[in-house]
C-alpha cells in the first residue's frame, strides 16, 4: 500500500469528494422537493373555501363539480379507484383544521362559521396528484388535474454533470501521475544494475522537468563509475608490471636478508593490489546474473581451502542441506576473510561457524572490541599495526554483504566474539 501512497490519496480524495457531493445533493433534492410540495399545497386554500361553501349551502354534488372544474380539480367517484388510491397513494403533506374559521361567500359578503373538524390531506398516485378532504359531513377525493408531482431531473442532471467532471478531473491526475510508475519502475532497475536504463522524458510539466533532471544525474553517474573503473583498473595494471619485476630481481640479490625482506614488500604490495581488485569488483557489481543457489557448507568447504588452514583450528556446525543464494566467488571470500580473522585475533587460534536463524554466526575467543563495529569496517582501520593486515578485510566483508543485501553485526558474550551475517 505505500508504494501506492499517492494514487491511494487521490482516489480517498475522490471518494469524499463523490460522497460529499452526493450528501449535498441529496440534502438539496429534498429540500427542493418539500419547497415544491409546500408550493402546491396552497391549493388547500381554494378546495376549503369550495367544499366549505359547499358544505353551508348543502349544494347539490353537480354545483360541487361544476365549482371544482374551474380550478382545475375533478371530483373521484368511484369507489374501487377510491380505495386503491388510498391504500397505495404516497402521503405528500397533510394538514387539519381544528375549530378554525373558514371564509364563505355567501350573496357577496364574507361571513365566519365553525366547523369541529376538517383534515385535507395530499397524495401522489402514478404520477397524479389527489387532494383527500376528510369532515364530519363526509369524505371527498378531488384529483387535480393541472398540478404534477415533484420530478428531481433538474437536480440529477446537475448533479451527472459534477460526477463526470470529477471523474475527467480523477483520470486526468492518474494520468499526470502515470509516469511516476514508470520512473519507478526504471529507478528500480538502474538499481539493480541496468545502467543503459533512460529516464528521458518529452513531458514539460513539473514530473517531466524531475524526470529529465534525474535523466542528467544518471548520466553524471555513469561518467563518474566509468572514470572510476577505468583508473583503478589501470593504477593496478600498472602496478602488476613494477610488481612483477621487482620480484624477480629481488632474486638477484647478493644477500638472503634482503632478499627475504623485498620479497615480503613486494608479496604485500600484490596481496593489497589483489584486495583492491576484489574490492573494485564488488563496489562496481551491476546485477545478479553471477547469483545462484549453493550449498552453504560447499562455500565454507573452499572458504577453508582459501584460508589455507588446519581442520583442527575450525568448528562447522551447518545442516548439509542449507541453501543459499549467492555470488560464489565473492561470498566465499567473505566467508574466509571472516576465518582468517576469527582465527588471527582468537587466544586460541579456532573458530566456530554456526548457522541459525537464517543467520550464519563466527564464533572465536578473545578480548572484545575496543571500537564500535563501524569503526573496522572503514578500510584502513585495525587495533594493532603489528599485525600482517591491511585494515581492509572487514570492509571487503561488508561490502560483500551489502552486494547480497546483508550488514556485518557483531556482540560479545562470556569471552566469546560473534560475528553475524544478517
Amino acid at each position: 500500500m505505500r508504494k501506492n501512497a499517492v494514487l491511494f490519496t487521490v482516489l480517498f480524495a475522490l471518494v469524499v469528494t463523490l460522497l460529499s457531493v452526493s450528501a449535498v445533493f441529496w440534502e438539496f433534492n429534498k429540500l427542493n422537493k418539500k419547497q415544491h410540495i409546500d408550493s402546491i399545497f396552497t391549493k388547500d386554500a381554494v378546495l376549503i373555501q369550495i367544499y366549505g361553501e359547499h358544505t353551508q349551502k348543502e349544494s347539490s354534488d353537480i354545483m360541487l363539480e361544476a365549482n371544482l372544474a374551474v380550478y382545475k380539480f375533478r371530483l373521484e367517484k368511484d369507489e374501487d379507484e377510491r380505495k386503491i388510491i388510498l391504500e397505495k397513494g404516497t402521503v405528500l403533506k397533510q394538514k387539519a383544521y381544528k375549530k378554525e374559521a373558514l371564509l364563505v361567500k355567501r350573496q357577496d359578503l364574507l361571513s365566519l362559521e365553525k366547523v369541529k373538524s376538517l383534515r385535507i390531506s395530499m397524495l401522489e398516485y402514478q404520477h397524479t396528484i389527489f387532494f383527500y378532504i376528510q369532515s364530519p359531513q363526509g369524505n371527498s377525493l378531488i384529483h387535480d388535474e393541472e398540478l404534477r408531482p415533484y420530478k428531481p431531473w433538474n437536480i440529477l442532471y446537475s448533479y451527472m454533470i459534477i460526477i463526470v467532471i470529477l471523474s475527467i478531473a480523477f483520470m486526468l491526475i492518474l494520468q499526470k501521475l502515470k509516469p511516476l510508475t514508470r520512473l519507478r519502475r526504471d529507478i528500480a532497475k538502474y538499481g539493480d544494475g541496468d545502467m543503459n536504463i533512460s529516464f528521458q522524458t518529452d513531458a514539460k510539466d513539473e514530473i517531466g522537468l524531475i524526470v529529465n533532471e534525474l535523466e542528467n544525474t544518471r548520466l553524471k553517474i555513469n561518467s563518474l563509475l566509468e572514470s572510476r573503473t577505468l583508473f583503478l583498473r589501470n593504477v593496478m595494471h600498472e602496478l602488476k608490471t613494477p610488481i612483477a619485476k621487482g620480484t624477480i630481481a629481488t632474486q638477484m640479490l647478493d644477500s638472503q636478508k634482503q632478499i627475504d625482506r623485498f620479497t615480503s614488500i613486494f608479496g604485500r604490495l600484490e596481496s593489497l593490489v589483489g584486495e583492491f581488485a576484489l574490492i573494485e569488483e564488488v563496489t562496481s557489481l551491476s546485477d545478479k546474473k553471477d547469483f545462484k543457489e549453493y550449498r552453504l557448507v560447499d562455500i565454507i568447504d573452499g572458504a577453508i581451502d582459501m584460508a589455507m588452514i588446519d581442520n583442527e583450528q575450525i568448528s562447522v556446525g551447518i545442516v548439509y542441506s542449507t541453501k543459499i543464494f549467492v555470488n560464489y566467488r565473492l561470498y566465499t571470500t567473505a566467508v574466509k576473510n571472516m576465518i582468517d580473522n576469527g582465527i588471527k585475533y582468537s587466544t586460541d587460534k579456532h573458530i566456530t561457524i554456526v548457522f541459525k536463524n537464517d543467520e550464519l554466526c563466527f564464533e572465536s575467543r578473545g578480548e572484545c572490541l575496543k571500537h564500535p563495529l563501524t569503526y573496522y569496517i572503514e578500510p584502513f582501520t585495525k587495533d594493532n599495526p603489528s599485525k600482517n593486515s591491511f585494515g581492509l578485510g572487514l570492509y571487503l566483508v561488508d561490502s560483500i554483504l551489502k552486494s547480497h543485501d546483508k550488514v556485518l553485526a557483531h556482540e560479545y558474550e562470556d569471552g566469546v566474539n560473534r560475528f553475524i551475517f544478517v
